[in-house]
């Protein structure tokens, strides 16, 4: 089956907004869905790291998705975040998400146990081999505890043409560079890190999974949109007013500094899921004061 690439980009990784008492807040959530789209991003990674994933139930995720799904009615690409450190929990998540709506699944390398190589490569392979939708890698050894190397990624991508992409959040552009050269023609880069998307996409990654998309994503899209179009000089004006602040967001640990910015924003209570906590009172000063400038 050939697959086409529909993540081009700005994707946004979306939160998951909690009421005070904790529950799911699905008015904020369609909300900050509409918000989204009306600033035009590209695509949607529903369940990722920043959706606060691990602290939700089965059936919470089930009905994100299916929530998700619903609001987006086709006008947007979704992603499915589906990891798991046990391979076969993996593979039986992807046979339970497909779902119409879902354009594809991302899934991390496994953390805890930190496999070998031939490990990761086995783990892809059959998650590829059980799914019927189109599978995005995740690569993101800050997470993990484990990177997952260039030759590695490029095995699992000659060998199954339904992976037809990376997040690669690695940090290590002589890394990212490799891949993009040695990548089957179905086989795409997206930047996992919001610092290096704009340097990302310059060398060929074909977009980028945000943080700071979900409380700016009109600033941050018209930089990466401007990026891809090659007028890199009005891109790296932008770049630069993010450049000393991008830091702030991941520096007491992602959601809880974006959902910092986002409650700042009034788009959601400041309110995760233990063991998240909000920032402390001193970064979101900063927080505060460092976004300040960025008005939408």
């Amino acid at each position: 089956m050939n697959y086409s690439y529909p993540f081009k980009g700005l994707g946004i990784a979306l939160v998951t907004p909690f009421r005070n008492d904790g529950q799911i807040d699905f008015d904020r959530l369609a909300d900050i869905v509409e918000s989204l789209i009306v600033n035009k991003v590209d695509f949607l990674c529903v369940l990722g790291t920043t959706a606060e994933t691990p602290t939700l139930t089965s059936d919470e995720r089930l009905q994100v998705i299916k929530y998700v799904i619903k609001l987006v009615n086709g006008r947007i690409p979704i992603m499915v975040g589906c990891s798991s450190n046990c391979t076969a929990t993996a593979v039986e998540q992807v046979k339970q998400y497909q779902f119409d709506g879902i354009d594809g699944i991302l899934s991390a390398v496994p953390f805890y146990n930190k496999p070998s190589q031939e490990g990761v490569y086995r783990h892809f392979a059959e998650i590829a081999k059980a799914s019927a939708k189109p599978i995005i890698l995740y690569n993101v050894p800050g997470r993990t505890g484990i990177n997952m190397t260039a030759d590695t990624t490029l095995r699992i991508a000659r060998e199954f043409k339904n992976v037809i992409g990376v997040k690669e959040a690695s940090g290590k552009m002589d890394q990212i560079n490799e891949i993009i050269k040695g990548a089957p023609e179905h086989f795409k880069v997206i930047s996992g890190d919001d610092s290096l998307a704009m340097e990302s996409i310059n060398n060929g990654a074909v977009g980028v999974i945000s943080v700071v998309g979900n409380a700016l994503p009109k600033t941050f899209g018209k930089m990466i949109h401007l990026t891809i179009e090659g007028k890199l000089d009005e891109a790296a004006a932008i770049h630069k007013e993010f450049e000393p602040v991008y830091s702030l967001l991941f520096k007491e640990g992602n959601p809880s500094g974006v959902k910092a910015l986002m409650a700042n924003q009034g788009k959601l209570e400041n309110v995760l899921r233990l063991p998240m906590v909000p920032v402390s009172d001193a970064l979101n000063k900063e927080i505060v004061q460092g976004y300040a400038a960025f008005k939408e």
